[in-house]
C-alpha cells in the first residue's frame, strides 16, 4: 500500500493572516490557494502544452496570465482609478501563445506579490465606498470590487486546471 502524505489544509483553514480583517484576509487566502493550486497542476507543463488549445478552450497560460492581469485591472477600480492605456494593451495580449512556463509563473507570482500589498493597503477601508467599473461606469462597491478578485481568480485557477488536465490526458496517447 502507497503511503502518501496527507494534503497541507487550505489557505483560509491555516489560522494565518489572523491581523487582517476578514474581507482582505479572504481575499488573500483565495490568492495564496490561487498561487498553490497553478503550481500544483500547471508547473509541470511544457511551453507547447502550456499554450496549448484543446477543443478550442483557451490555454492555461490564458488563463494564468488572465489572472495576473485581471488582479492589477480590478485593484485598479478598487483604488477609485480607471484602467491605462497600458492596462488595455495588456489585456488585449493575454491570448498570444507565446508564454513560457518560467515567464508565466514569473508574471503570476510578481502579480500574486503586488495583489497582496495592494489588498492589504485597503484594510480599513470603508468596504461600502462605492466604486466604478469599465467603460460603462458600472456600479459596485469597493467590498464587491475584493470580493470579485477573489472569486474571478479561483473560476480561472478551475479553468487553467481543467484544460492542464486535458492536456497532460493526451501525453499518454
Amino acid at each position: 500500500m502507497e503511503m502518501r502524505e496527507p494534503k497541507q489544509a487550505e489557505p483560509w483553514l491555516r489560522g494565518t493572516l489572523a491581523e487582517v480583517p476578514a474581507v482582505q484576509r479572504a481575499v488573500l487566502h483565495a490568492l495564496h490557494l490561487a498561487e498553490e493550486d497553478l503550481k500544483r497542476w500547471c508547473a509541470d507543463l511544457t511551453a507547447e502544452e502550456l499554450n496549448a488549445r484543446p477543443a478550442g478552450m483557451a490555454s492555461a497560460a490564458f488563463h494564468i496570465r488572465h489572472i495576473a492581469r485581471s488582479l492589477d485591472r480590478l485593484l485598479t477600480y478598487s483604488e477609485g482609478r480607471q484602467l491605462t492605456e497600458a492596462q488595455m494593451s495588456s489585456l488585449r495580449a493575454e491570448m498570444n501563445s507565446d508564454a513560457t512556463p518560467a515567464n508565466a509563473f514569473a508574471e503570476l507570482r510578481n502579480a500574486l506579490e503586488l495583489a497582496g500589498n495592494r489588498v492589504r493597503a485597503l484594510v480599513g477601508a470603508d468596504l461600502e465606498a462605492t466604486r466604478i467599473v469599465g467603460r460603462r461606469a458600472l456600479p459596485t462597491t469597493l467590498g464587491g470590487l475584493l470580493i470579485h478578485v477573489a472569486e474571478h481568480t479561483q473560476r480561472h485557477v478551475g479553468q487553467a486546471i481543467t484544460t492542464a488536465k486535458i492536456v497532460r490526458a493526451a501525453r499518454s496517447r
